[in-house]
């Protein structure tokens, strides 16, 4: 090896089979690297509620699920509100649309009001609230959103968010007796919830949320 061009021969064939072996493994991060990419942790869901025009002919959900899909959204979100029929016909024709789509529907957006002292006016909204939680389970939804409800003082809405969703409370009554009335509401439709094995998630809304 005492000679240059041996040794010059001899550094270059040794980077050849270095680079030879390096670059296969590099090729094959990358591709594990690809593979994490379509795997990735973070992923993005839509409300039918987005596409829910403020005038004219309100979208049909079938549609919102078209678009969803086609905007290669992960998942999607139901507004309860938007359904033109609960029968357990319709809701299995949008759960078989989502899943032609291979879009999963991942929640179901409700509206409910407990802060009323009035118990049968409560109790009307937790049949109702009990009703949506079997609605979800029915559609294969594991996740359900829930409103605490509001005073109902100020009677316009559009007054309602100027206002920051702040309202005088009922006279007579305190934030302590809502949240009493709040807590007591969700309580009873926990055990259907759980027969359903549907999580309620409170919104952090206007009102008591």
């Amino acid at each position: 090896m005492n000679n240059p061009s041996k040794r010059r021969a001899f550094v270059q064939a040794c980077a050849l089979t270095i680079g030879s072996t390096i670059v296969p493994r590099l090729d094959n991060q990358a591709t594990a690297h690809d593979s994490h990419a379509s795997n990735r942790s973070q992923r993005f869901s839509i409300s039918t509620y987005s596409f829910w025009q403020f005038r004219g002919p309100k979208v049909p959900i079938e549609t919102c699920i078209d678009h969803a899909a086609r905007m290669n959204f992960d998942g999607l979100e139901i507004l309860e509100m938007q359904m033109t029929d609960s029968s357990n016909s319709y809701l299995q024709q949008l759960k078989r649309r989502a899943h032609s789509n291979g879009l999963p529907l991942c929640g179901f957006s409700t509206h409910q009001g407990f802060v009323s002292p009035d118990s049968a006016r409560r109790q009307d909204n937790i049949k109702k609230t009990i009703a949506s939680i079997e609605q979800a389970y029915r559609l294969g939804i594991p996740t359900m959103r829930i409103n605490t409800g509001r005073w109902g003082t100020i009677k316009s809405f559009d007054t309602l968010m100027e206002n920051r969703g702040i309202e005088p409370r009922l006279e007579g009554y305190t934030d302590d007796d809502a949240y009493k009335w709040v807590i007591q509401s969700i309580e009873e439709c926990l055990p259907v919830a759980e027969k359903c094995g549907v999580v309620l998630g409170l919104e952090n809304h206007w009102g008591l949320g």
